[in-house]
Parts: C-alpha cells; sequence; structure tokens
C-alpha cells in the first residue's frame, strides 16, 4: 500500500512534469526553428494577428478603462491625503507601463486567444488531422504552430501600448472629475516621471508573455489524447499553465529590468 503510494506520488509530482517539460523543450526548439529559419506564410501569420490582436482588442480597452478608473480613485484618494494629487499622473503611468497593462493584456489574450489556440489545434489532433498533414509533406509546426507565436509576439506590445493609453486617459478622467487636477500639471508630471524605456519595458514583457500563450496554447493542443474530453482538459491546463508561467516570467523580466527602473 505504501509502496504504491508513493510510487504514484513520484509519477504524479516527478517524473511526468519533468517528462512533460522535456517534451515541451523538444516542442519549443522545434516551433521556434520553424518562426526562423523557413519564411512563414503571410496570410496564416495576418490571419493570426487579427485573431489574436484584433479581436481581443474589445476587452483589452474594457480593461484598461476599468483599471485607470480604479488606479485613479484610489491613488487619487491616497494623494489627496497628503496634498499632491498632481502626482496621480506619474503613479498610474508608471504602474500602466510598467506591470498592470503586460500583465492584464497576458491574462486576458490567455483567456481568449490562448485557450482556443489549445482548442483548435487539440479538436485536430483528435481528428487526426495533424497526422494528415504530415502525409501531405505538411510540416504542422510550420503551419499551425510557427504563424500563431509569431503573431503573440508582435501584436501583444501593441495591445499593451492601447492599453496603456486608454488606462492613463481613464486615470486622467477620474482625477478632473473627482479631484479636480489640473490637465497641464496631469500631464506635466507624466511626462517627468514616465519615461520612454518604461514603455519600452513594458512592451518587452508583453512580447515575452505572447510567447508565452502562444507556445503553451499550442503544445497543450498539439499533444492532446483522448477525444472531446481531452480536449476540454487541454484548453484549461493551457490557460492555467500559461496564468502561471506569465506571472513567474513577470518576476524574472522585472528582475532583469530592474536596474533600469530608475
Amino acid at each position: 500500500m505504501v509502496t504504491a503510494t508513493l510510487t504514484r506520488l513520484s509519477e504524479d509530482f516527478l517524473i511526468r512534469p519533468i517528462s512533460g517539460f522535456g517534451r515541451f523543450t523538444k516542442f519549443l526548439m522545434e516551433s521556434s526553428k520553424r518562426c526562423i529559419l523557413p519564411r512563414v506564410n503571410t496570410v496564416l501569420l495576418l490571419r493570426q494577428m487579427e485573431f489574436v490582436g484584433n479581436r481581443s482588442l474589445g476587452i483589452v480597452i474594457i480593461s484598461a478603462v476599468m483599471i485607470g478608473a480604479i488606479f485613479g480613485l484610489i491613488l487619487g484618494n491616497i494623494f489627496r491625503k497628503f496634498g499632491a494629487e498632481s502626482m496621480l499622473g506619474a503613479a498610474a503611468g508608471i504602474a500602466l507601463t510598467k506591470e498592470m497593462a503586460p500583465v492584464m493584456c497576458g491574462f486576458l489574450v490567455t483567456a481568449r486567444a490562448g485557450s482556443a489556440m489549445a482548442a483548435e489545434i487539440g479538436t485536430m489532433r483528435v481528428n487526426e488531422q495533424i497526422d494528415a498533414m504530415r502525409v501531405m509533406s505538411v510540416n504542422p509546426y510550420s503551419y499551425l504552430v510557427a504563424p500563431r507565436m509569431l503573431a503573440g509576439i508582435i501584436v501583444m506590445p501593441l495591445l499593451n501600448c492601447v492599453f496603456v493609453l486608454i488606462g492613463c486617459l481613464s486615470a486622467f478622467l477620474i482625477g478632473l472629475m473627482f479631484y479636480d487636477i489640473d490637465v497641464g500639471v496631469f500631464i506635466e508630471k507624466l511626462r517627468w516621471m514616465v519615461r520612454p524605456r518604461y514603455v519600452f519595458q513594458g512592451m518587452e514583457k508583453a512580447a515575452v508573455f505572447g510567447a508565452i500563450l502562444a507556445s503553451i496554447g499550442c503544445f497543450k493542443g498539439f499533444f492532446t489524447a483522448g477525444g472531446a474530453k481531452g480536449v476540454g482538459k487541454a484548453t484549461t491546463e493551457a490557460v492555467v499553465i500559461s496564468l502561471v508561467a506569465i506571472l513567474i516570467a513577470d518576476y524574472f523580466v522585472s528582475y532583469f529590468q530592474f536596474d533600469k527602473i530608475f
């Protein structure tokens, strides 16, 4: 009884994770090679960019409005106690550019596009369409994975910029309506504190998150098994693992950018 339990635990928490990580590493290396060496089909790439970027724009804008408004209310109330309401723009701008915009975009696009990637490719796997591609001498990495990974890397920084712009505008409107902040002072403090490299650092994070959500979504779909139930399981795992991986990657990217913060 004890031996069977230890064997099951070692398989669940040691053997299976290591094996899965090794398979993911091999998948990522092959996918990255297909993104760089051969020419990716432009039509497929544009289609995926439209799917990941354009169709995610609505939820990104709505989220940016709400996040910016929340920042405006909370930070404005805190700064009012110190008579420093003019710092609202600087604080909201730094928080959005360096952290909230890339992370929230990563979460939103994972929930919408990353899950769809896993479900679509997983359905193709259980229906043996991927095997049919190989029979027809079509490389599934070049046809299915590379356009999605490149689309995530290209589009996520653009969505991040939209999030920052809308979030700062929303915080400005809240500060104007509730805390009577001068327009010129708000913009001047924003320009003083939020440097251009902060925006680029947020875009770097967003590109990393785009690669993470696309690669994990494609990986989980690519190795789906077990029919419709397997597709649902792969989709759920893709979203959960992507969210956790984004948070872990966020720490390490922030650490490497730390010497550039001030």
